[in-house]
């Protein structure tokens, strides 16, 4: 016998440790296999709530698609239980189409100077842009006064639009089926009011 102790005999074979893949670090390919966590049902809404805002959305298939290019991929059925739970509504715009709208959606909240300001032309890209542009019918005043018709159905989410844009020289507003009543803050200041409504929805991208 000779004194010469065993050792590796070149065959490849690794003594002690974990073989090659088992613990430690996985494969890149099983790493890469993993995809992005979906989204949480909170940031799936915010996702909805953008696209319905920026764009005039006819159908769920025509949402879906905005969310696809996005990078959100939901089902029909899913779609369509977030809208119901969003509260989401197809309203007939004055050139006849009919889009979804969310209610309580309102502009940019604007802080003015003077509570006797009354100035749209810093309503930009706004939503109370767009659902002027798509909802205003008509604007009367008389005094204080603005009468404001949309089509049926519509008066409540253009109202809501105007009451969460901060515009100080409007007091309030209170909203039909189809009318809207705003009234300004300066005893004489529907005319005035009743003018830059009209020019809002007069804009176009």
């Amino acid at each position: 016998m000779t004194g010469r102790s065993a050792g590796p005999q070149g065959d490849g074979t690794r003594l002690g440790g974990p073989p090659p893949g088992a613990g430690g670090e996985q494969p890149a390919a099983a790493a890469d296999h993993a995809g992005p966590a979906p989204l949480t049902k909170a940031a799936r809404h915010a996702r909805i709530t953008e696209a319905l805002t920026r764009n005039d959305v006819r159908s769920q298939s025509e949402l879906a698609r905005l969310l696809a290019d996005s990078g959100v991929h939901v089902t029909q059925a899913t779609l369509s239980r977030d809208l119901d739970e969003l509260g989401a509504v197809k309203l007939r715009t004055v050139d006849g189409n009919l889009v979804y709208v969310l209610p309580g959606e309102g502009g940019e909240r604007l802080q003015r100077a003077r509570p006797d300001t009354l100035d749209l032309e810093h309503v930009t890209n706004s939503r109370l842009t767009r659902l002027a542009e798509d909802l205003l019918v008509s604007a009367e005043s008389s005094a204080n006064m603005v009468i404001v018709r949309t089509p049926p159905g519509a008066a409540q989410y253009l109202a809501s639009a105007i009451d969460h844009t901060d515009i100080p020289a409007i007091l309030g507003t209170i909203a039909g089926d189809d009318t809207i009543l705003v009234i300004s803050r300066d005893p004489q200041g529907g005319a005035e009011l009743a003018a830059a409504l009209l020019r809002l929805a007069s804009r176009r991208p």
